[in-house]
């Protein structure tokens, strides 16, 4: 559709920013609501997003994603961060508000926990102990919204322990587990729930070596990863019964809460949606 003098435009932050799908998936809603807006890719430099986030109001535009570099810088340039982003120390959305002042918040915890409330639809958080394999921001996101959601435990593995035992110490949680990576296979006993938020399986990259002998067959098996969309991890657990949840789940449910901000309209992730980012064939 045309745009008027009158249209909503919001965008996504990174360097590079060529790569990020958010332009597709956002561009999608926009045109399945016959929206009055657009969504665009804003290159920005390191070293320059505070002013780069401070013209965002003059320009009339009414937010933005933050991708890589920039999550963490985010932080420190817009007037108030949510308490999510910060116990995950990361901002992924930021809202230009009325008064043009700038709020951070970070939607990966939501986007985890409605894909699995969609794709694995009666899982509960409560229902069992979980395994989180990484430490990186993503992990601090699942791990988050794990316990928040009332996980009886949490096994975190990392491949560098001090990385996973800094995330514990930042959460402050007795149900938080630290443990030896050199242990996964073994760790999946009594699991309810294992996720994969490495780069392990993707594409390029080596795969994830764990054995899914002691995971019980009701677990849900989610990896974050979704290039591709069906990981090794992924095809292992759904050969054994495993009900599992790819990634791109993932991506298009964080969209929501800033589409609906930015835009006025509260969207809902579908299946031609998901055929549609798929078609995108870039890496």
């Amino acid at each position: 559709m045309r745009l008027s003098g009158k249209a909503r435009v919001a965008g996504v932050m990174g360097w590079p920013v060529g790569h990020s799908r958010s332009p597709r998936l956002h561009g999608y809603w926009l045109r399945e609501y016959g929206i009055d807006g657009a969504y665009v890719p804003f290159p920005v430099a390191p070293g320059t997003v505070e002013p780069a986030l401070r013209g965002l109001a003059a320009l009339g535009i009414r937010g933005t994603n933050v991708t890589l570099p920039h999550k963490q810088a985010v932080m420190a340039a817009v007037d108030e961060v949510e308490p999510m982003a910060r116990r995950i120390g990361a901002v992924n959305t930021v809202v230009v508000r009325e008064d043009g002042s700038l709020h951070g918040s970070n939607t990966d915890a939501f986007g985890f926990l409605a894909a699995l409330e969609q794709d694995a639809p009666g899982w509960r958080a409560d229902a069992g102990p979980a395994v989180v394999l990484g430490a990186g921001g993503a992990a601090r996101a699942v791990v988050a919204a794990l316990l928040d959601a009332g996980a009886p435990a949490v096994r975190l593995l990392n491949r560098t322990g001090d990385r996973a035992m800094a995330l514990a110490a930042d959460m402050d949680d007795a149900r938080l587990e630290v443990g030896d990576w050199a242990a996964r296979s073994a760790t999946l006993g009594g699991a309810g729930l294992l996720v994969n938020t490495t780069s392990l399986g993707m594409d390029g990259q080596p795969p994830l070596d764990i054995a899914l002998d002691d995971l019980p067959r009701e677990a849900v098996v989610n990896d974050i990863v979704y290039v591709p969309l069906e990981t090794p991890l992924l095809a292992a657990a759904r050969a054994r019964g495993n009900r599992g949840v790819d990634g791109l789940s993932m991506l298009l449910h964080q969209a929501r809460p800033g589409f609906e901000a930015w835009f006025g309209t509260a969207p809902t992730v579908t299946e031609a949606q998901r055929a549609d980012v798929l078609s995108d064939k870039r890496d």
